[in-house]
C-alpha cells in the first residue's frame, strides 16, 4: 500500500531536474558555504570566560602598614640618585570588570613623580604611588 505523500508526488519523481536559463549556476565552493555552521550566539563563549575570569578584592592597608610605606617611599626618594633595586608589590586594578590582581614588579627606581602620584621605573613600569602596597630591597632593613 502506498501513502498519501507518495501517491501525491508520483507524478513528479521522474522529471527532469530544472536549470535556470536566466541564472547561471552557482559554483561546487559557494553552494557548500550556504551548509557552513551558523554562529547565532558570537561573542558567548568569551562572555562566558570573561565571567569566570577570577580577580581579586583590593585590601585596605592598616595606618601601621601605611606608615612603614610612608617611610619607604621618603627613603627612595632621598637617594633617587643612586637607582636602587627594589620589588614593588601593588594592585592593579581590572580593565573589564570589579577588583584586580596584585602584581610585582622588580626594577631600578628612576623617579617617584610626587605630582602625578607614580612611581617610575627604569626600565619604563609606571606605577600609582596609591596602588602600592609593599617595597622589598637591599636599602630597607625588612
Amino acid at each position: 500500500m502506498m501513502n498519501k505523500n507518495n501517491f501525491d508526488y508520483a507524478d513528479m519523481l521522474n522529471l527532469p531536474r530544472h536549470v535556470s536559463k536566466r541564472h547561471p549556476p552557482m559554483p561546487v565552493e559557494e553552494r557548500a558555504a550556504q551548509f557552513s555552521p551558523f554562529a547565532a550566539l558570537t561573542g558567548y563563549e568569551d562572555a562566558i570566560k570573561e565571567t569566570g575570569r577570577l580577580t581579586q578584592e583590593r585590601v585596605e592597608l592598616g595606618e601601621d602598614e601605611k606608615l612603614v610605606l610612608n617611610e619607604k617611599l621618603r627613603i627612595l626618594m632621598d637617594r633617587k640618585g643612586q637607582s636602587p633595586e627594589v620589588k614593588i608589590t601593588y594592585f592593579q586594578p581590572d580593565e573589564r570588570k570589579k577588583g584586580g590582581a596584585y602584581v610585582t614588579a622588580i626594577g631600578r627606581v628612576k623617579k617617584i613623580d610626587v605630582y602625578e602620584g607614580m612611581l617610575k621605573l627604569q626600565d619604563g613600569t609606571q606605577i600609582p604611588v596609591g596602588d602600592v602596597t609593599g617595597i622589598e630591597g637591599e636599602l630597607f632593613s625588612d
